[in-house]
């Protein structure tokens, strides 16, 4: 216990790097990915084609590849280059990759209700957006619960991606500590954080998919 103590203070430095990587990635990817799921199933075909030439990019190329071209390549970009701090680019690839896998998530709910759902809905008057929020949406959250589960505890993993740039979160912070004393304490404390994160999510998502499921009885 006495050589563990001092490993926690940096250790919980890291952690907090991880912590806040993963809630803005969280934050700003659901809603874009909402976006580029409804953008993707646009009846306007140019905006629909570009959407899912994006997502297939995203999808199809690393994240670590996607955070160095972002980091190192996208400065270099003439005439449009752009420099952007560790963090900043690593927020921007982490939402960027995670939005489109979040996207086809969303497409995959949104298209697995009933089509006489919208038929109802114009019957009823109802404008594309009040079906969507009054009708689509609120069933479409109950059925992608799962996926989006999976891949928000494959967040919390990933973040570990960003010891690429050089960033202080908790598994880099664990290495350096490891290298420098010669003790593999710090990855076994480490491993807990990962693994009770994860804990804490699961148990989450299992408490929202037993209340939306609550509504089905």
């Amino acid at each position: 216990m006495e050589k563990i103590i001092p490993m926690l203070a940096p250790m919980l430095e890291g952690a907090n790097v991880t912590l806040q990587m993963f809630f803005i990635t969280l934050l700003l990817s659901l809603p874009l990915g909402l976006l580029l799921a409804l953008a993707r199933m646009s009846k306007y075909k140019p905006l629909s084609f570009l959407v899912e030439t994006y997502i297939w990019l995203m999808r199809g190329t690393p994240l670590m590849l996607q955070l160095l071209f972002v980091y190192y390549a996208l400065p270099l970009i003439p005439y449009i280059g752009i420099t952007l701090s560790d963090s900043s680019a690593a927020i921007v690839a982490f939402v960027c990759n995670y939005a489109a896998y979040f996207a086809e998530i969303f497409r995959g709910g949104i298209q697995s209700i009933e089509r006489g759902q919208y038929e109802a809905s114009k019957v009823l008057g109802m404008t594309y957006v009040q079906t969507m929020r009054r009708i689509i949406l609120p069933q479409m959250i109950k059925r992608v619960l799962p996926p989006i589960s999976n891949e928000t505890i494959t967040l919390v993993k990933d973040t570990s991606l960003i010891y690429v740039l050089a960033m202080n979160d908790l598994l880099r912070t664990a290495r350096t500590i490891v290298q420098r004393e010669f003790d593999m304490t710090p990855f076994f404390i480490a491993a807990v954080f990962y693994l009770g994160m994860t804990l804490v999510l699961t148990w989450m998502f299992n408490k929202l998919e037993q209340r939306y499921a609550a509504y089905d009885e």
